[in-house]
């Protein structure tokens, strides 16, 4: 099973942990990851996401983030096809430009699924025709693991 974490998912397992849905969710995602480096799931990353984790201002955060990185098996190059997918998502919704990227790309890696801990991004996903779903970790974790 092909799977892609987008930016939010690799930050969670760093956010505040005392919240027990964050909590929750960050175990999830640590499982995702290691059952990527176990070689049951490949972990999917792309151009997209390597440019949003660069834009992050906290430099310890971005070093933690980029370590749980370096599982991803597979990497999607940014192309135009995934510039004018990613346009269209956006025609089609109110998702936003590097939700709609993370989309096209995962799209374009022919992923089965696209994690996200963004609620939003998953309920407007889910009215889309998009070629993968996108759905939370803690969602995937208990529908599969």
């Amino acid at each position: 099973m092909k799977i892609y974490l987008d930016n939010c998912c690799y930050n969670r397992p760093f956010d505040d942990q005392t919240q027990e849905r964050i909590h929750l969710e960050s175990e999830a995602i640590l499982t995702v990851l290691q059952r990527g480096q176990s070689g049951i799931y490949t972990i999917v990353g792309s151009d997209v996401l390597q440019l949003e984790i660069e834009r992050m201002h906290d430099v310890v955060k971005k070093q933690q983030v980029k370590d749980l990185y370096k599982v991803s098996d597979t990497h999607i190059l940014y192309t135009k096809e995934i510039k004018e997918r990613a346009k269209e998502i956006r025609k089609q919704s109110k998702i936003k430009t590097f939700d709609s990227l993370h989309i096209a790309s995962a799209e374009m890696g022919e992923v089965d699924v696209m994690l996200t801990t963004d609620d939003k991004l998953e309920k407007m996903s889910g009215k889309l025709d998009l070629k993968i779903r996108v759905m939370n970790p803690l969602k995937f974790a208990w529908e599969v693991i």
